[in-house]
Parts: C-alpha cells; structure tokens; sequence
C-alpha cells in the first residue's frame, strides 16, 4: 500500500499517498457499515466531473464524494509527527483518520495540512483515511460563479509528511513555515531576510540553534547565519534573520532565472543533532511599476507579456499532473512571453516552481470573480484564502503581484434597487481595501492588484480603480463589444483620467476554433483567422504605449466551462492552444512577435487538410496562406515553383496560393544576418471541379454548410465548404438568406445554441432560411444526397457566463412546415423539424439518386407554413 518516491530531508520525510484509492459519490456515514456503497479504484489526481461537464444535459455534479484509503506506517515513523498534506481538493474538505475527524478545509484551489499523529494508535502500523470532498454550491465560498467550472475531488496529489518533535511550522497555512524576502538588492550587493516559525512538541524547553544557508547554482556557500532561541515545552517560537551581504549577487531575470537556494536547519544547541530543515528558492531581482513607463526590472524597462492559464486538460478535467503543469508553463515560455498571471486562482505547486527555474514573471490571485456575498463567511474566506496564497508561494522569487479580485462588477446584485446596490458596491469596496491591507501586511515587497472588467465608469465611481497598487483591465474590444478601435481608446483613456495609477491588461483575446477557417473572416464567426488578427491589432497597440505595463492573453488554452454554448460547447475557445495543447496560429504570431531569436512558422500549420472550389481559369483553387516571422522578407515555394517574396508586416506575411488537388508541398524561407531560416509543410488539397462534369477533377463528394461564410472540419474529418449561389454547370443555392439572430448585435450570423444530438455543431449553427432550391449539376450516376437540418429558433437558452442579463430564457417557437422534392419525387413532406424532433437538435435526412442523361440533381423546397429551411448538404457519388 506504501511507499515510493520517498523524500527526506535530515529529519523531515515526505510520502506521496496518490496511488490505489477508493471513490465513491454513495452517501457514506464514518463509522458505519456502508454495505450498499460500491467503491471504484482511482489514483490521485481525480476528479468526479470529467465526464458530465461535456453531454448535452445542463449541469453537472456538485456533491459530495468520498476517498478512502489504508496505510502502512512503517516502524521508522512510529515516533515521528505525522501530517497529511493536500495540494488541492475543492471545495469543502474533511479528513477522518481511523474514524476521527482530523480536520477540514474550506476552499478549492489552496493547499492545507492535517495533523494526524494523535488519531493513529500506539503500536499500530496501520491508518485508514477516509476524505470527503463537496464541491456544492455554497454562497459563502468563492468564487460564486465563473466562466469556467468548478470540478470536484482531490485533484492535486496528497502526501504524508513525517517530522521529528521540532520542526518548522506546517501548521502556518500548509506553509514551509519559513519566509524568504529579498528587502534590498543592487547590482553590486543584496540583502535576504529569513524569518519563520517552528515549534517544540516535546514536554522538555529547548535550545535550539537555527541556521541558515545561502547556497549558488554550483552549492558553492555565499552567506550564513545563525541564532539560538529557547522554546519553552509544547510551544511555538518565532525566529528573524537578515543576511546583509550575499555578495556580488547573480541576478534573476526572465532571460536568466537564476536561482541559489536557503538551507535553513533546526539543530538542537546541546546535542548538534540536526532536527529539521528545509529548502527554498532565492532569486534576487529589484523591480516596481511606473504609472507613466510602465514595468522596470532590475532598474530596465520592461513590457511584461504573457497569459493566463486554467488548470484543466481534456480527458483529465483538472486532475492534471505535474508534468502536464510543467508542461504547460514551458509553453507559456516559447511563446516568447515574460510573464503569466496565474489565473484565477493558485495552481499546482509544480507550476510556481517552474515559473521560478524557467523564468516567468507571475501574479497569483484568490477565486473572487464576478459578484461576492454580503456574509462574514464569505468574507472571512476570502482573508483566509488570500493569506493562505500568499504564505505558500510567498517564497517564488518569480511573484511580483498578488491579486484578489476579478470582474467583480460583472454580476451586479440588486438590478432593480438601486439603493440596495448602491450598498453592495460599497459591501465589495470594503472587501477590496480589507484584501488589500492584510496583503500589504503579509507582504511589504509586492504589489497589490485588482483586474476589472472594461466598465470603466463603474470601477472608477466605486473606488476599484485605486484601492490596489496597479489596476488590471480585462479588455474584449472586437470580440464582447464591437470595435477593436475601442482597445487602444481605453488605454489612452485610463492613461489621462488616472495619470498617477500604473495598469496592466490582464485579459484580452477572441475565440477560435480550431476546426474553423475562413476567407472573410468576421467578430464572433470563431475563425483563427479573425482571432490572429485581432491579436496582431492588439499586439501592435500594446507595444505603442509605454505607460501599459504589461498584457495578458486569455488564455493559454482552450478550457472548460460547462455553462457555455457556442461552436463547441461546453468550452472557451480563447487558449492560444487546443484543449489538448496543439498550437493555433495565434500562437506563432506571439512567437514571431516575441522570440528573441529569428523564427519562420507557417502559421496555417493546423489546417494541412483542405477544400475549395477550382479557380474557372485553371485546374487549382487560390487560397491566403499566412506565415508567421520576425524576418523582414520571405519567399514562398509551392511544390518547388517559386510563388514569390513578401514583406512581413506586424509579423505576419500572407500570400495567395494556386492550390493543386492532392498535394502542395509549402516551402517558406527567409534570411537573418546571412542565415536561411525556413520552415516546411504538406498541405492535402479537395479541389472541388468549377463544373461538376469536368473530365480534368473528378467529382467526388461535395460538403457544404449554408448560410455561413466560413470552412469547417468534422469530427470524422470531413471537409466542409461555405455555400454558393447556384451556377450553371455547376452547384449552389437558389433563394433564400443566411439566419441571423434578431436584434443581435454579436453574432454575424446562425446561431450559438448547442446543438444536440452531434459533436459537429457548425455544421446546424448556420442556415438558409426561404430556400427555394439546391442543385447539383452532375453527369450520369449514383449519388447519395444527405440533408442536414436544425431548428435555431425556439426553446430555452442558456445565458452565457459573460452576459450579464439573466440565467436563461425561453425562445418563441416558430411555425415552419415545408415539403421536400428531389428531382421531382416527394422526400419529405409536412416537415416540421421543431414538432417531430424540438429544436436545437441535428437531423439527418438521406436518400439515393440515380441521375441518367446528365440531368443533375435539384433539391425543391415548397412552404406550407412559414419558410423552409437548410442548414447543409451534402452530395456523394456512389457508383
């Protein structure tokens, strides 16, 4: 049952429990017989939500769940003090040892420790631990409500920690117990101040020598010091050192994370027997923040760029490992970024560690988002959440902020008293300055920050736009509001209304989907195409100003939030990677913008299967093909024929590709200081014939969605092409227009719903609405004819977590019967989607139609009531 991986450092050991425990979501009662509860084996890290937060059904389950596990306590720890360490289990925690209860938690995402030494009997070499986790709705818990979800379990690992009966605190907020800070540092000479806490659990005062020890890269000593201090039986002490000279110091940057290390002993005074120690990281770096130059590093201006992160992973949900962490941090890195708000809330202790080694500039905040409770539970939370953050990773020399808030004014109580609001606006003012005092209380050296949503009146009529050190703005101007132009306006707005107030952009970004592309690319339609741009815009306004200290894209990668809709539900499409961590284009655009040594990606590296119709003057089909660089000039070789050079502009450079079917091997290169630099990729072409009865390409099968403007990729990997008006000799619509929302202002057109029933919603999000006819100018054959239908109006709609208007509501249904022809022979008559199968659902309608003489295929709508309706089709020649 135990042990590996053992760690020991002199008298401190540390277990890792992870593996071979029990779940089950059965009521369960400690200490009864609980026969009818079936129990399944799982490892730590889990999860209960993987699953359910992606069906079609609303909701998923937040509940109870309970662990169980039995160990070994070996004979080398019967005298030891013994503790049970959560890096994370959300929300609410109680531990139970041999059928005490030992402890509890409240909060998801900050570690806590657990004495457990006096529930194990004497003499015994066994324990059974039993955990029970809920991540139920509690109003007194943040956060409250998120665009992302709340999944439960012990989702971070477990371990036993065994000290002996002196050692430094664990009980300080599952701290080392030991606190690191760097009070002055120069180029030439820097100070380190050690200040902690431990304790004596003997029933004997004791003297006690604490040393601490400064080691370099090479363990090479560089500053010691040390202190005698008598504690008293069963007591606490305290303990303060400054070490005034740690040399010539080696300064740590981004670009070099240079790290020593503090070894800081307790040794017992008479015997020089050493009693517990400890390691921590020490990076000595000087920086502040400038309302008017922004962000200065160890005395250089500095633009800090990067992003934020959830923690989850598709298939694992937030159960992720450190390597996946790890992992996820270096791609934070290659972006070219300096910086990564670890956002919203304290993650993995892995990735504060790699932020460290790796050299990433951090902020960490507390889970306050989108709207507070006005209780003295909540807001005990909170103060308990944000010192518990602040003293685990008060150590990481890569931490220059902390952070307590998000999007606070997003969900506004009391919309219609305003009195009553106007008391709850104060109610999260208060909060704000109560976060921030005891912040700045628990940490002198750091700044304090704030990040609000682009409601600028709102923050600054409330106070929240000066209560912190730095104001963060969360900035969606081209994506949530209309007009990328607005970005740069608010910069310069806040710039001359809070002159003496140093900000960062902690959020900006647009959905893409992945499987998405288009030509026109439009807000909302989820193309990479229009998220690469809005980035290349929001890049290059950033990069004007020298007063924005710094900005941060949402998000890393794409992420989980159950609640959301859209091309591809139950997810937030925003990461510059997939969920499961492939890069989009947006990625190379940052690495072009930011690497600091000479880079040629092809951007389009995630689209190497594509489909289009044939140019009229030649067997090829012309398509952008964009790169992304930080040379000066490119050239472009298609299938070894020279295309041509191009100047790169904002880091991008686009060309337009004479794409042959099958094929297209893409080669682009450039030069820095005398050196090629290229990069390669095969790109599989579907060239569509410009007449269907072309002898030169085939015709094969067709797929397209009506009433979009974009291209789309299916989960079979089937390529679909936007619509067109029908065309002699060849395919397309006749009649009809593209569904658009009513009084929509967001979307250019079809629908966000969910749709059920598939996994490729694009494919019924749009539609042509009044169709009249699809034809199909085809020779001779045999040629199934698939119909794709949805119903986009009627039925409830989940409100997305962004809106601010309400939880949901109920479309009117629409009164649409129509009849189907092919080729003159009924197919589908009395067709009434919303009453045979509800709306929002996939239907598929097939047939086979043999087509003699050259007399193609036409696919009749007729009205009975109301406007017929397609949303794609599809055409396969089977003969």
């Amino acid at each position: 049952m135990l042990f590996v991986a053992v760690s020991v450092h002199a008298q401190r050991t540390v277990l890792p429990l992870n593996d071979a425990w029990q779940f089950s979501k059965d009521n369960y009662t400690v200490n009864a017989a609980n026969a009818a509860v079936k129990w399944q084996a799982v490892n730590l890290p889990h999860t209960w939500n993987i699953d359910d937060v992606m069906d079609d059904v609303p909701g998923y389950y937040r509940g109870a769940g309970w662990y169980k596990k039995t160990i070994n306590i070996s004979a080398a720890l019967k005298n030891k003090n013994l503790f049970l360490y959560f890096e994370g289990a959300n929300q609410q925690t109680e531990v139970y040892v041999n059928g005490q209860k030992a402890g509890s938690h409240t909060g998801g995402y900050t570690a806590f420790c657990v004495p457990v030494s006096p529930f194990i009997k004497t003499g015994s070499n066994k324990a059974e631990i039993v955990v029970k986790v809920d991540n139920s709705f509690n109003e007194n818990i943040p956060p409250l409500s998120a665009d992302f979800t709340f999944y439960g379990g012990i989702y971070r690992c477990v371990n036993l920690i065994a000290t002996s009966d002196v050692h430094f605190s664990l009980s300080d907020n599952a701290s080392k117990g030991v606190y690191i800070s760097t009070p002055s540092v120069s180029e030439k000479k820097a100070m380190a101040a050690v200040k902690g806490k431990f304790i004596n659990t003997t029933s004997q005062k004791k003297n006690l020598k604490i040393s601490s020890v400064v080691l370099d890269r090479s363990h090479k000593q560089v500053a010691t010091i040390s202190s005698v201090i008598a504690v008293n039986a069963k007591q606490e002490g305290s303990f303060s050192q400054q070490l005034n000279d740690v040399g010539t110091p080696h300064l740590w940057s981004p670009e070099d994370p240079y790290l020593y290390s503090v070894i800081t002993t307790i040794t017992d005074a008479a015997t020089g027997i050493v009693l517990d120690e400890v390691k921590n990281p020490l990076g000595l770096r000087w920086f502040k923040f400038d309302a008017g130059q922004g962000f200065f590093l160890n005395g250089k201006s500095y633009k800090l760029i990067g992003t934020s992160r959830h923690q989850d992973y598709e298939g694992m949900g937030n159960a992720v490992s450190k390597k996946v962490s790890v992992e996820d941090v270096r791609f934070i890195k290659n972006a070219g970024s300096n910086f990564f708000r670890v956002a919203h809330y304290p993650q993995d202790p892995a990735v504060m560690d790699a932020c460290d080694s790796i050299g990433l500039l951090t902020s960490v905040e507390i889970p306050v988002v989108n709207e507070i409770t006005e209780s003295a539970n909540f807001y005990r939370n909170c103060m308990d959440m944000q010192v518990e953050m602040i003293r685990q990773n008060y150590n990481h020399p890569s931490v220059i902020i902390w952070c307590y808030m998000n999007e606070i004014f997003l969900k506004p109580h009391y919309t219609n008293d305003k009195d009553k609001q106007k008391t709850y606006f104060a109610a999260i003012a208060a909060l704000a300055r109560s976060l921030d005092s005891i912040t700045r209380k628990e940490d002198p050296y750091r700044y304090t920050m704030i990040a609000n949503h682009a409601d600028f009146n709102r923050y600054q009529e409330n106070g929240l736009t000066t209560i912190a050190m730095i104001t963060g703005w969360n900035l969606y101007s081209g994506w949530y509001s209309a007009k990328q132009e607005d970005f740069p306006a608010f910069l310069d707005r806040h710039h001359e209304k809070l002159p003496n107030q140093p900000f960062m952009i902690t959020e900006y970004g647009a959905d893409a989907d992945n499987r998405i592309r288009s030509m026109e690319p439009l807000r909302f339609d989820k193309s990479v195409e229009y998220t690469t741009q809005f980035h290349q815009f929001y890049i290059t306004e950033i990069m004007k100003r020298p007063f924005v200290a710094g900005a941060v894209v949402w998000n890393l990668a794409d992420f989980n939030s159950e609640t959301r809709t859209e091309s591809m539900p139950h997810i937030n499409n925003k990461g510059l990677l997939t969920w499961d961590r492939v890069p989009k284009d947006p990625y190379f655009l940052y690495q072009a913008s930011f690497l600091k040594t000479p880079f040629v990606k092809i951007a389009s590296s995630g689209w190497e299967n594509r489909a289009g119709v044939a140019d009229s003057a030649g067997n090829f089909c012309v398509q952008p093909l964009q790169v992304a660089s930080n040379l000066q000039v490119l050239s472009l070789k298609v299938n070894d024929k020279e295309i041509g050079n191009v100047n790169v502009r904002n880091y991008l450079a686009t060309w337009n590709v004479p794409f042959v079917n099958g094929a297209n091997r893409v080669e682009v290169s450039g030069y820095s200081n005398g050196k090629l630099y290229k990069d390669v990729m095969n790109i599989h072409f579907q060239l569509q014939p410009y007449n269907l009865d072309d002898k030169k390409t085939v015709f094969k099968q067709l797929n397209v969605l009506l009433g979009a403007k974009r291209y789309f990729t299916d989960s079979s990997k089937q390529l679909w092409i936007p619509d067109q008006p029908y065309r002699a000799g060849s395919w397309g619509c006749v009649g009809g227009k593209p569904f658009i929302i009513d009084n929509n202002g967001r979307l250019p057109y079809g629908t966000d719903k969910n749709i059920l029933d598939t996994d490729d919603d694009p494919i019924y999000q749009t539609q042509l609405v009044g169709i009249k006819e699809y034809c199909f100018d085809v020779p001779a054959g045999k040629y199934e004819l698939v119909l794709h239908f949805a119903e986009l109006q009627g039925g409830v709609v989940r409100t997305p977590p962004y809106n601010l208007s309400d939880t949901g509501r109920e479309e009117d249904n629409v009164k649409r019967i129509f009849n189907v022809n092919v080729n003159n022979v009924p197919f589908l008559e009395h067709f009434n989607i919303a009453k045979q199968y509800g709306a929002a659902k996939a239907i598929t309608k097939r047939t086979v139609v043999n087509v003699v003489n050259n007399s193609g295929i036409t696919v009749s709508f007729k009205a009975v009531e109301g406007e017929p309706v397609l949303n794609a089709i599809q055409l396969i020649r089977i003969d």
